[in-house]
């Protein structure tokens, strides 16, 4: 198994995220990118919300690259597929709302640090069909996402030829696929648990975190 794409949460070089499950059908897939740096929780373990920013949660399929490629035809596209894992991808909602306001990028957004959690790696032989999983996430015990990676609005081929002819794909980078309905806002104190399950119940992956006030830092001020 190749230990660049095995170790993409600590060698991986980007992450492309697709939007979005359940909604309105682009005329194509429209993604953005997160850093790397936003997989890794903070010291304690916890995703921190920056002073004055509203943070919504968005539980999702990560699909894990296992070779450079540019140009990929859908019809090889799983070829490229080095495995699969659970990510979390968080957004400062009221900053996005006022970055789209002025038509400025989105890294702001989805950028900060703690801000996309990632599970283990789940090679590519474990998963029988990644269009037939299930996506659930929780907020202390309280369930706000649960659905099935069928409803995604384009699948994992189309996005990962459509992501290939903008840019290289490289071994080790993160394709977030999108999210279910139930999208939702999460504040400091709150218990988060996810997870990434075959149709018969089997866990593939699972994710728990705190979230915590972010201690110094960025501050949204209510505009931009």
């Amino acid at each position: 198994m190749s230990s660049i794409a095995a170790q993409f949460a600590t060698r991986g070089k980007k992450a492309p995220h697709i939007k979005e499950l359940n909604n309105t059908t682009p005329s194509e897939p429209f993604f953005f990118l997160k850093p790397t740096t936003s997989y890794a929780l903070s010291d304690d373990g916890k995703v921190e919300i920056p002073k004055g920013v509203v943070v919504h949660h968005e539980v999702e399929l990560g699909v894990i690259i296992g070779k450079r490629g540019r140009d990929i035809p859908a019809s090889k596209a799983l070829d490229y597929v080095a495995g699969y894992t659970l990510a979390i991808d968080y957004t400062a909602r009221n900053v996005q709302d006022a970055v789209k306001a002025k038509g400025l990028p989105w890294s702001a957004a989805k950028g900060f640090d703690t801000f996309c959690p990632v599970g283990q790696f789940i090679p590519k032989d474990k998963v029988q069909d990644p269009h037939n999983l299930r996506l659930w996430y929780k907020v202390n015990d309280s369930t706000k996402q649960d659905d099935s990676t069928s409803l995604m609005l384009y699948r994992i081929p189309d996005l990962i030829a459509h992501v290939s002819g903008i840019m290289t794909l490289e071994e080790g980078d993160l394709l977030l696929t999108g999210t279910p309905k139930g999208v939702g806002p999460v504040v400091a104190g709150d218990k988060v648990t996810a997870a990434l399950e075959t149709p018969e119940g089997t866990v593939l992956d699972r994710l728990e975190h705190l979230v915590k006030a972010r201690e110094g830092g960025y501050e949204f001020k209510g505009k931009l």
